[in-house]
């Protein structure tokens, strides 16, 4: 039996938004790109303070600024090109570009799941081994996990897209989605994909419930330890370092885990971009709010960055 033909020119066709009036369209566009401007400066600001202000200079906000520079590369990579379709509904991407979406998308998307786990065990170190918070978390450590975390985003991004990549995808090149997604792209392609789902389970199992897993062990200990703190001032004030995290965690992995641990059986196409909207273009804004209005830590570096700024001038 001869294999299907497949060629790596060919390009694929987004169904994004197509379904939705002019209007509808517009409005959409408007509100997704007033939330996106207001991610990457809210990103870009957060890394300036943590940048501008010694007080910041400790690894919790080490990895909350790796965290919004990842964030932003991660909102690049899709966000732009979404925008595009809303206004362009008949949008066409290359199999090349394709690839190269999914493979910066994975490697950012998996990057911020393994950086929130490492500012969880940041909190924990802080909380519950404080004498040696300063040996535990060097900078050499905290730079290892950032780096780790990377590693394991670029890791899984090269499998993945070689794995996907390596289909025929015959005649069907209609991606029923608004960027290209592991599981949009398997539904398209002719021939078995057995193994592909066999490592999207494997590697969602791994990005997503073995870092919630770590975190919510980081909190149960966290929490245990809070509770000894004599003081309801000090419980307070320990409960208030975590509480900017623990947000950011709750709707990061929620919203991830409701799409890939889903069951391929109970996926709707609609259901999964709605999601997806939700944690491309939602989710990221909540890291440099959350952290701006809830922290008052960074919210006084703001203050003093812009006092000294004032003064000079």
């Amino acid at each position: 039996m001869s294999k299907p033909n497949t060629t790596f020119m060919i390009e694929f066709l987004f169904e994004g938004f197509s379904s939705f009036q002019w209007q509808q369209r517009l409005a959409l566009f408007m509100v997704f790109l007033t939330l996106y401007l207001l991610t990457l400066s809210g990103n870009v600001i957060i890394v300036t303070i943590i940048r501008l202000d010694r007080h910041l200079h400790t690894p919790m906000y080490f990895f909350l600024s790796m965290l919004s520079i990842s964030e932003t590369c991660y909102t690049v990579t899709i966000i732009p090109r979404m925008l595009f379709g809303l206004l362009s509904p008949q949008q066409t991407i290359s199999f090349q570009d394709c690839a190269t979406q999914l493979f910066f998308y994975l490697t950012f998307g998996v990057n911020n799941c393994f950086l929130l786990t490492a500012m969880g065990y940041d909190r924990y170190v802080a909380i519950c081994k404080p004498l040696r918070y300063s040996v535990i978390m060097s900078k050499a450590a905290c730079i290892h996990l950032a780096f780790g975390s990377l590693g394991i985003g670029l890791s899984i991004a090269i499998v993945h897209v070689t794995s996907v990549f390596r289909l025929s995808f015959c005649d069907k090149f209609v991606i029923p989605h608004f960027f290209c997604d592991v599981r949009p792209l398997l539904k398209l392609s002719c021939t078995d994909t057995t193994v592909n789902e066999i490592i999207n389970v494997v590697f969602s199992l791994c990005v997503l419930v073995l870092p919630m897993c770590l975190v919510f062990i980081s909190y149960v200990l966290i929490i245990s330890t809070i509770l000894k703190i004599a003081s309801a001032e000090g419980r307070k004030k320990a409960f208030a370092t975590c509480a900017s995290h623990l947000t950011v965690v709750i709707f990061h992995y929620g919203c991830a885990s409701i799409v890939y641990l889903k069951p391929k059986s109970q996926s709707s196409v609609g259901q999964d971009r709605l999601i997806s909207v939700t944690y491309t273009v939602i989710t990221p804004l909540l890291n440099p709010v959350v952290y701006s209005l809830r922290n008052k830590e960074v919210k006084d570096a703001v203050r003093r960055v812009l006092g000294l700024k004032f003064l000079s001038s």
